[in-house]
């Protein structure tokens, strides 16, 4: 119960503002009434402002003591009252002056529509029937004040914003009438003229805010004989009439401004223009925001029949304008430019226009809409909330991101509200000071912490997901396809196939079909990507196989929820997709045996090849989770598919270069091994096993058909059982991971051991280092050069490396005999090796300035100079290479040259095995294949035979080279 007497401390518990006034006002209400207030103050614990709640519930009791009694007796009258004075003091200030109002909050308000318009057209009419402004001001304020109590007295104000939004522009398109015909009152020759008011911006979209401007543009007809030019003056009088009775302040109060500045022209042009001149300017003069403005465009009172020409007018040209030159980048600079002009003191505050603000919400919508619609009518409605539903439930935004930008949408809607209802002004920002932020939280039922929370998350929110849909390249992608390829017949579609390059347009056709027929989500999504993708695939050597893989993936992912979500939402994982698979037959067969790689696409970071030690740690812990020997080794190998398939997708869409996966590949094999070993030492005791990885492995220089040459060291103590064993267990290891599969496999060739293929499979350090000194060749002791630990017990193949040091890097460099041998076994490899049918020059093995001319021709250097020169000691050819011209054993020139030939056919080699999906070491003949390597390596689409004349310059270049150093120097 309330007390006369209630202290300055019941008034500082109960939250307000200024205690000791509030206690006086209370002591003066009590004073007038001669007894306590009727209210108890624990009711005003609902207001925002409790000081201002008290102070106008003391003035409306002043005016009608009556209805304070009777709202003190009904609860829910008495906190709706409390709630709508505590929020907005301009609605107190008007419920003060016009108590009788308070009436209409007795019982709860209801959502009213369109009927707001026969209630305000009652509320202005004079006793003589003319229409009356001040009427009609005090019906907008009186209707504004139901609508407050129906927004601040719901548990869950967001839940409703998108109502109350309807309610507010319904309310706005009623006094937009009765506006009118308060200005036809005062205009002579009215009814000269047709005239249309069409509501743009949020009064178009139907989601008004409480104080906004009302973006209109007028359109005026003259009536049938009237002079137009007549009509027209008459027109821009009845805009500006009602422009002036909408703004104006008097003592009944004010509604808004009309803003006609979106009008052609804007403010520059006539006020009104007829539908005509409305069609030239927009078919020839607008700029393209002003289509995006349109796009809103509805009528809302006036002639409705005119309003609905114009907006059938200007809609085809709306949904062809994100297919205009630089629509999107003007739209995203337009954003930015908005951005960059919010004062200083401003940012971080801005509801409406910041990072991260409606603003943000709104212009992705509008440009999904705009860019999407032109295909898809479901897309052509006006409202965000509207909008953001239909880009969900039809596919174009992910359900967790619509819901997501939905929610920090009405988060931020409910928080302009409360801000502008506060004194109704057009204003977004939230508060600067705690008591702004009290009031507020208090309007909402929570915590100022809550709501603080709430907005800096949903500003988060906003900010990550407009950064993606935005920004998005299918965006781009999409919006250069002109409208009319975004739906076409069925014999329109084969010609618009052949026409991107496809060579069988109707099995095209048929995937295209597959993958678009139907009315799930899944096919939603494919519609959309589809226009896009067929043009990334035409980018491609080969767009038929690229369709054809893409369909092959979607069937094996198409129920998958990520796949065709990361293919819309991720950035350029479409793309990148598209072009892997119109390039790539080994990334695409790799991936259709573990599509869920596709993943690795969403981000260049995934792409990242992983060092040796990550892969065998994770190896290791899968074999140690598997339930049997069967499963532990399909773990494995799946492994080694994932990582090899992360390798080939990086050199494919070219993040790494050919010594990044010259060393990727070499890991991989040597984890891969590693693993094996583990998994036949599970199964087989035997002594400790070292390998020494020889050739390009040895060098860190695998390539994806490389096999992995090796040699099997153990220890000398192993009796002849324990060598048994040993064998075994290599056996099994280079099993596991060699063995046919749907997995790749890793064969493991052990042919440059000591005798080849007739000697021991493993041998002990002793047994190799008699070996190397009694028997070894030329050609072994070449072979050599290359070797280093890669698995095992690593310090066992080092020791049978160290032991061979005198023959590797020879003290007095090799005899005359040695290179006499040297260069007959090379000669001899050329002649048998390179097919009889093939040109020596496209061979990119053995030909003149090929892989094999480089490298002997380093190694010859090798086994000359680097005894005296400790830089020339490394298996790797690029190293030495460096090394050799570091230490003046090859010219700069020289260096240069034999490098870039290395690189290059290097590049060259591993793309040819990329695109063909299987080994070859002869440049392509055929032109399809030689594009798609072309294109493998950066050459335009239509360059390819400059890749056959760079490769015949470089390897030209490097033979001479060798001719110099290899065939025709001495030491």
């Amino acid at each position: 119960m309330s007390r006369v007497t209630s202290t300055v401390g019941d008034f500082a518990r109960r939250g307000f503002e200024t205690p000791s006034a509030a206690a006086r006002v209370w002591q003066e209400w009590a004073s007038r009434r001669g007894a306590a207030p009727p209210v108890d103050l624990a009711a005003f614990e609902v207001a925002a402002d409790r000081d201002h709640a008290l102070d106008a519930l003391t003035r409306i009791d002043d005016a009608r003591p009556d209805l304070i009694d009777h709202m003190v007796a009904e609860p829910g009258w008495l906190d709706r009252v409390l709630r709508v004075v505590g929020a907005s003091s301009i609605l107190a200030r008007f419920l003060a002056r016009r108590p009788e109002e308070l009436e209409a909050l007795a019982t709860a308000p209801q959502v009213r529509g369109e009927a707001w318009l026969p209630e305000l057209r009652a509320r202005m009419r004079r006793p003589d029937g003319t229409p009356d402004p001040d009427g009609l001001r005090r019906g907008y304020l009186a209707a504004l004040t139901r609508i407050a109590a129906l927004d601040l007295t719901h548990p869950a104000p967001e839940d409703i914003v998108d109502e109350v939004a309807a309610e507010l522009t319904h309310l706005a398109d009623a006094v937009l009438e009765c506006a009118l015909e308060c200005a036809r009152h005062e205009t002579p020759g009215h009814e000269q003229v047709r005239l249309a008011i069409l509501a743009m911006g949020k009064a178009g979209a139907g989601e008004l805010n409480y104080v906004s401007d009302v973006d209109v543009i007028h359109v005026a007809e003259p009536a049938e004989g009237v002079n137009p030019d007549e009509a027209m003056r008459i027109g821009a009088q009845l805009a500006a009439a009602l422009a002036r009775i909408c703004s104006a302040h008097t003592a009944e109060g004010t509604i808004w401004q009309v803003d006609a500045a979106l009008r052609p022209e804007g403010k520059a042009g006539p006020l009104v223009r007829t539908l005509s001149s409305c069609g030239a300017y927009y078919r020839t003069w607008a700029r393209n925001w002003e289509f995006q403005a349109l796009l809103k465009a509805r009528p809302a009172a006036g002639d409705r029949e005119l309003g609905q020409a114009f907006c059938d007018l200007v809609a085809p040209l709306v949904w062809q304008a994100a297919e205009r030159d630089g629509f999107l980048a003007e739209a995203r600079a337009m954003r930015q430019r908005v951005i960059s002009l919010i004062p200083a003191k401003e940012k971080g505050r801005e509801i409406k226009l910041d990072v991260g603000g409606l603003r943000d919400t709104e212009f992705t919508t509008q440009l999904l809409q705009l860019v999407h619609g032109r295909g898809d009518d479901r897309l052509r409605v006006r409202g965000t909330f509207d909008a953001l539903r239909a880009l969900v439930d039809h596919g174009y935004i992910g359900r967790d991101d619509g819901r997501a930008m939905a929610e920090a949408y009405r988060i931020q809607r409910v928080l302009e509200h409360r801000v502008q209802l506060r004194r109704l002004r057009r204003t977004h920002l939230v508060p600067n000071d705690e008591t702004g932020w009290s009031h507020l939280a208090r309007s909402l039922g929570r915590s100022t912490d809550e709501v603080q929370a709430a907005w800096r998350s949903s500003v988060r929110s906003v900010e990550r997901l407009q950064r993606r849909i935005f920004f998005s390249p299918l965006l781009d992608a999409v919006s250069a396809i002109p409208s009319e390829e975004l739906r076409l017949s069925t014999t329109a579609a084969q010609d618009r196939l052949k026409a991107l390059g496809f060579t069988d347009p109707r099995s095209a056709l048929g995937h295209i079909q597959a993958l678009t027929n139907g009315t799930s989500r899944a096919v939603e999504i494919q519609r959309q990507l589809m226009p896009v993708m067929l043009g990334w695939f035409a980018e491609g050597p080969n767009p038929d196989f690229g369709l054809l893989a893409f369909r092959q993936l979607s069937d094996a992912l198409g129920a998958t929820s990520w796949y065709l979500r990361a293919l819309r939402d991720e950035g350029w994982m479409a793309q990148r997709l598209a072009h892997i698979a119109s390039s790539s037959r080994y990334v695409v067969t790799l991936l259709m045996r573990a599509p869920e790689m596709v993943q690795m696409l969403a981000s260049t970071d995934d792409l990242v090849p992983r060092p040796r030690d990550q892969l065998l740690r994770v190896m290791s812990g899968a074999i140690g989770r598997a339930a049997d020997r069967d499963v532990a080794i399909a773990s494995m190998r799946a492994l080694r598919r994932s990582e090899l398939c992360r390798i080939a997708l990086a050199d494919v869409l070219g993040t790494a270069e050919v010594e990044t996966v010259g060393r990727a590949l070499s890991d991989l094999a040597e984890a891969t091994l590693e693993a094996g070993l583990q998994l036949a030492r599970a199964e087989i005791q035997a002594p400790e096993v070292g390998v020494i990885g020889m050739g390009r492995w040895g060098g860190g220089e695998l390539g994806y058909s490389s096999d992995g040459d090796a040699m099997f060291v153990i220890p000398d103590d192993v009796d002849a059982s324990g060598i048994d064993a040993a064998t075994r267990l290599v056996r099994s290891a280079c099993d596991i991971v060699g063995r046919p599969g749907p997995d790749p496999a890793f064969v493991i060739d052990p042919d440059l051991r000591p005798e080849g293929k007739g000697g021991p499979l493993v041998r002990t350090v002793s047994s190799y280092l008699t070996y190397y000194e009694r028997w070894v060749s030329t050609w072994e002791a070449q072979a050599l050069l290359r070797g280093r630990p890669v698995a095992g017990e690593l310090g066992l193949a080092q020791q049978v490396l160290d032991g061979v040091e005198p023959l590797r890097h020879p003290p007095g460099g090799l005899a005359a005999s040695q290179r006499a041998e040297i260069r007959r076994l090379k000669s001899r490899m050329e002649r048998e090796r390179i097919p009889r049918n093939l040109d020596r020059a496209r061979h990119l093995k053995l030909g003149p300035g090929g892989l094999a001319d480089v490298e002997w021709t380093v190694q010859l250097l090798q086994l000359d100079h680097a005894a005296a020169h400790g830089e020339l000691r490394t298996p790797a050819t690029l190293a030495a290479l460096d090394a050799a011209c570091r230490v003046g054993v090859l010219t700069a020139e020289q260096g240069r040259t034999l490098r870039e030939a290395w690189l290059h056919v290097s590049r060259l080699r591993n793309a040819v095995m990329l695109t063909r999906g299987r080994p070859s070491d002869a440049l392509p003949v055929d032109y399809r294949e030689l594009a798609a390597v072309a294109g493998l390596l950066g050459y335009p689409p239509t360059e390819h035979s400059r890749l056959v004349d760079d490769t015949r310059r470089v390897m030209r270049l490097a033979s001479r080279v060798v001719d110099e150093v290899f065939w025709g120097g001495g030491r």
